[in-house]
């Protein structure tokens, strides 16, 4: 039984609601029961408002539209209630005759006054801006509907979610969107109610005093009682009103909160104390403008200083608290690791496979030189890293990958080692202390120096002190500090070593970069027509002669081109290498003139004869020995008698004997740049300084 009337509380309550607008509540129980239900009225406002302050999002309330609906109708009643007993008897209950003459103080004009302020402020300020709000995240929610359901549908197709867990969340957003709906109409429920509270006041104060002066009482007594009753009556709907208002603010303004009122405004208020010391100091300095009370300034001033102060100690606590709780769980970490000890440790496998993963570019340092690479220790050197990974890009058109850099304790204090795939490529020492002085032949006078060898060419230097720096400055030397001799030499490496390091996944990575704009070209090709390896191939070819591979449109465009020539893939590389021939151009030649070193004729004959077709479809060079020591000979005479005047050697031939003649020279002098006619642009003026011959 009481399970049931538990059940159907709310249903008997709203049907007593509509009864109370009939019967005439203030003669009930000689108006104790119109007394208890304003009282109930208040505390239900109340009560509303305090459960807004502590939800954490809109929809944990979601039954608000309509509990606004009933308690404004319950208003109403009572509000009808009321007028009946004032327009009646001048008498409302109790509790309407405490609020007016509280309010009014003994003056029903400033009692009145004060009642259509709060009045207006309710209605204009709180159930206007509310109005406002809700309009915009009703309009806001449902445009943002096709957005989250689509979100939904994408983290349901990459697994992120289950389809119990979509469900649910398909369904929180159709009920945001209905429960904003429901508070953009149901805001005008407190709008009206503002409107009826003082169409209801001024019927009870003129209709009352009217009545009371036809039934022949004083003018005095009757404004005093009647403006007593409506500004009582006014007080009792507007508390709860103004409650309702400010609660219906609170919903409908809590969209971007993460938490309850509570705990948002002391995490939002406490995060800087800079602003309490300021606020602190700005009340202090209004203690000098006379006529401020200066006791009220200076009481504010240093609470707001004290509480700044607090704050900050507060932070500083939870900052050094956070530290030592990671610190302590990293030293139980290694103490949980040493005690597991290494053989236990690797009795599982996937702490074995981890020693497997071999870093594409490593380099490794010596103690003294650490203070060069740690930023906290004012080191500059991965900031130099990330500049020349973007200078790279742009010349190469390839993208290196990061470069694990580690402390080494075996070896030298002062040196450094270059690893690519795990493998010692190369190793430098550099004294941390001094400079790298470099002879460019312009020197006039020897300055005192350690000798060394500059790591990244191999070129004679000296490393000289700080002292010395103006002096071999104004002798002539090229003076090159610590971190550059060290960049230097890792960009060296990285360019003699990059077809090793481009991988099919970097490949991969640079067609989906030309597929954003030019799709058509790589939805032909790749992968239907030439696979990621093949074209791995290609572009590591071009690498390995130092051509760059940024204009990835015309290289995917010319193997389309001989896409029934791909076997031969040495042939295919040098139909790139001649659509790339205005990039090759501008990379070798120099204000549009290349000097160059030429191949006989005869010379290209015996190439040409020695080149045999083998079984996979490609070819081989077979010379007799002594003729390939004669060209090399010839070569590298050719090549002596310019390398001063050359900034750097180029090797000029005909396009069917480029290749074979590279793959000659890399086995005895690697290095050397070999070009074809073709891949020099028509505009280009050559000048031959050298002949190669036989």
């Amino acid at each position: 039984m009481l399970k049931r009337i538990t059940g159907n509380v709310f249903a008997v309550f709203v049907i007593f609601i509509v009864l109370a607008l009939i019967i005439p509540l203030n003669e009930v129980m000689g108006g104790a029961l119109l007394d208890f239900l304003l009282l109930v009225n208040i505390s239900l406002s109340v009560v509303i408002l305090l459960m807004t302050m502590y939800i954490k999002e809109a929809l944990e309330f979601s039954s608000f539209p309509t509990i606004l609906l009933i308690t404004t109708v319950f208003r109403l009643s009572l509000n009808i209630s009321t007028t009946r007993g004032i327009l009646s008897t001048g008498y409302a209950g109790s509790v309407i005759e405490t609020f007016g003459s509280f309010v009014m103080g003994g003056d029903p004009i400033v009692g009145f006054i004060i009642f259509i302020i709060i009045v207006l402020v309710n209605f204009l300020v709180i159930t206007k801006g509310s109005e406002r709000v809700s309009e915009v995240a009703a309009r806001f929610t449902l445009d943002a509907m096709p957005g989250k359901q689509m979100a939904i549908d994408a983290d349901l197709n990459t697994g992120a979610i289950t389809d119990e867990e979509a469900k649910i969340r398909r369904a929180n957003v159709q009920r945001e969107a209905d429960f904003f709906g429901a508070m953009d109409g149901a805001t005008k429920f407190v709008k009206g109610d503002a409107i009826i509270s003082i169409i209801t006041a001024l019927v009870n104060l003129i209709a009352g005093a009217v009545i009371g002066m036809i039934n022949g009482g004083d003018f005095n007594t009757v404004l005093s009682t009647y403006s007593l009753a409506t500004v009582g009556d006014g007080l009792c709907s507007q508390i709860p009103a103004l409650l309702i208002s400010v609660a219906t603010g609170m919903v409908v303004t809590r969209s971007a909160s993460t938490g309850s009122f509570n705990e948002d405004v002391k995490i939002q208020f406490t995060r800087n104390s800079t602003v309490m010391f300021i606020t602190g100091g700005v009340c202090i300095a209004l203690m000098l403008i006379p006529g401020f009370p200066k006791p009220i300034l200076f009481i504010l001033g240093a609470a707001l200083i004290f509480a700044g102060t607090m704050i900050s100690r507060s932070r500083k606590k939870e900052a050094v608290a956070v530290a030592e709780a990671e610190e302590q769980k990293r030293l139980e970490e290694i103490k949980a690791a040493n005690a597991q000890g290494d053989s236990n440790y690797y009795r599982d496998i996937d702490n074995v496979f981890k020693l497997l993963n071999v870093e594409q570019i490593e380099m490794e340092f010596g103690y003294s030189l650490l203070h060069l690479v740690d930023e906290k220790s004012g080191g500059n050197f991965i900031d130099r890293v990330v500049l020349f990974r973007k200078q790279f890009a742009v010349e190469m058109g390839m993208v290196i990958p990061s470069v694990r850099m580690r402390n080494n304790p075996e070896i030298n204090p002062n040196q450094y080692i270059i690893k690519i795939k795990g493998e010692e490529v190369a190793r430098g020492e550099i004294l941390v202390d001094h400079l790298l002085a470099l002879d460019n032949g312009e020197v006039t006078r020897q300055v005192e120096g350690i000798d060394t060898i500059e790591p990244a060419f191999g070129i004679p230097a000296k490393w000289i002190s700080e002292d010395k720096k103006v002096m071999a400055d104004i002798a002539g030397y090229t003076l090159i500090d610590p971190v550059s001799v060290m960049i230097t030499h890792l960009s060296e490496v990285i360019k003699a070593h990059c077809s090793e390091i481009l991988s099919r996944q970097d490949v991969r990575t640079m067609v989906e970069n030309v597929k954003k704009t030019d799709s058509t070209i790589v939805e032909d090709l790749v992968p239907n027509v030439i696979s990621y390896g093949y074209l791995q191939k290609v572009l590591c070819m071009l690498l390995r002669e130092g051509v760059p591979i940024r204009d990835m449109e015309t290289i995917l465009e010319c193997l389309g081109d001989h896409a029934n020539n791909l076997k031969d893939i040495e042939v295919i590389v040098e139909y790139v290498r001649q659509s790339l021939k205005r990039t090759i151009t501008r990379r070798f030649a120099d204000g549009g003139s290349l000097r160059v070193i030429t191949l006989d004729p005869k010379v290209e004959d015996i190439i040409l004869q020695g080149v045999k077709k083998n079984g996979s479809g490609g070819s081989v060079l077979s010379i007799d020995p002594e003729i390939v020591n004669a060209i090399v000979a010839s070569t590298n005479s050719e090549i002596e008698k310019v390398k001063d005047v050359l900034p750097s050697i180029v090797i000029l031939m005909s396009p069917f004997t480029r290749v074979y003649f590279k793959k000659l020279l890399d086995q005895f002098m690697p290095g050397i740049t070999v070009l074809s006619y073709s891949e020099i642009d028509n505009s280009t003026q050559i000048q031959a300084v050298g002949n190669i011959t036989v």
